[in-house]
């Protein structure tokens, strides 16, 4: 597993460990965390299942033919990988509110697994992004460095967070959306779906540019809540409303201290940056040059609107054990739209 963009700086400082993981799909462990509870009526039957070495799109056409629907009536929250094992709901329209024999979705074929964790009846359709995060329990293997070294790492990503980037499943396999987006862009012609995907990489790879820039500088989370960068926009945690800019006080400085809220940076679209001094001057700066200038004017001729995203992401609940010598498991859960990939980053090399 290649960690997302390595030339990207690091905040909390070089390398402490070398290890493998997703030796076994065992050691990839990822569980969807509801947004909300079932209604308990409705035409749509909820299943959490579990798979291993399945991906969600082939799950999702897996549960189609058993319900005898078409794949347009399945409903899913989010992309899972397939080399994992990973928990997440589906859901499956059923206007009769009669389903299938559910043993008969079970399924097991060398060294993929499908089964049904649990289910229940809702009103609607799962959309995309109806979840609260995701709870990782990941396991490294052949680790080499210093334990105490780590350690102190762990403790410091349990503290202070890491930088908020985009994982490398943003950019396609050897990062070729990027190119794909610029070549959209000059006038390629794609299919929908496609263009949806491609979007996000170009905006993507734009706020990874600001955040970056900030790493870089020792300004990623508002350098410790000391107000020294103007014009910046907040984010409330849990949500996405924002707020700022405004002068800083003591009262935003002990809400950024308690994780109450986060600086921001741009996610590209149409309409003038929210940021206004030293931070609207930094984010400018660093998408002066041509290509950031063709990935933002091509973002604001598909008609995207200006949004912000938090810059730094903490782990909740981070823990971790030795296994054996050099065999580190790690357990943390992350808000939507996070990647576990960044936080292994921090760490350091991955394979």
């Amino acid at each position: 597993m290649n960690l997302p963009a390595p030339t990207l700086p690091r905040a909390h400082g070089a390398p402490v460990l070398l290890a493998r993981i997703r030796t076994t799909p065992e050691d990839f462990r990822v569980e969807e965390l509801p947004g909300f509870e079932p209604s308990g009526s409705g035409e749509h039957l909820l299943l959490t299942i579990e798979k291993r070495g399945i991906n969600t799109a082939f799950a999702a056409r897996r549960i189609a033919e058993w319900a005898g629907v078409g794949e347009m009536a399945i409903g899913y929250a989010g992309l899972k990988d397939r080399h994992a094992v990973t928990r997440q709901r589906f859901s499956v329209h059923l206007p009769k509110k009669v389903a299938p024999d559910l043993s008969l979705l079970d399924s097991e074929d060398g060294d993929e697994r499908l089964r049904v964790v649990d289910h229940a009846w809702h009103s609607r359709k799962l959309p995309r992004g109806a979840l609260a995060g995701n709870r990782f329990v990941l396991v490294l293997r052949e680790v080499q460095g210093e334990r105490k070294a780590i350690e102190s790492r762990l403790r410091m990503i349990g503290e202070r967070g890491v930088p908020n980037y985009f994982g490398e499943q943003r950019f396609g396999r050897g990062g070729d959306n990027l190119g794909a987006a610029l070549s959209m862009f000059a006038g390629r012609r794609v299919g929908r779906e496609q263009r949806g995907m491609l979007l996000s990489a170009a905006r993507s790879e734009l706020f990874n540019r600001v955040l970056g820039q900030r790493v870089a500088a020792g300004n990623w989370d508002a350098n410790g809540g000391d107000g020294t960068l103007d014009g910046e926009v907040w984010m409330l945690d849990g949500s996405r409303s924002v707020f700022g800019p405004e002068p800083f006080t003591e009262t935003l400085a002990q809400r950024l201290a308690s994780f109450d809220i986060h600086p921001t940076g741009p996610l590209w679209g149409r309409g003038g940056l929210r940021s206004s001094t030293a931070v609207q001057a930094l984010e400018l700066a660093a998408l002066a040059d041509d290509e950031s200038a063709r990935l933002r004017a091509g973002l604001e001729a598909a008609g995207l609107k200006q949004e912000r995203r938090s810059l730094r992401l903490r782990p909740a609940d981070l823990a971790w054990s030795w296994l054996a010598d050099d065999v580190l498991e790690l357990a943390f859960a992350l808000p939507a739209g996070t990647y576990a990939t960044v936080v292994l980053a921090e760490l350091g090399t991955i394979a």
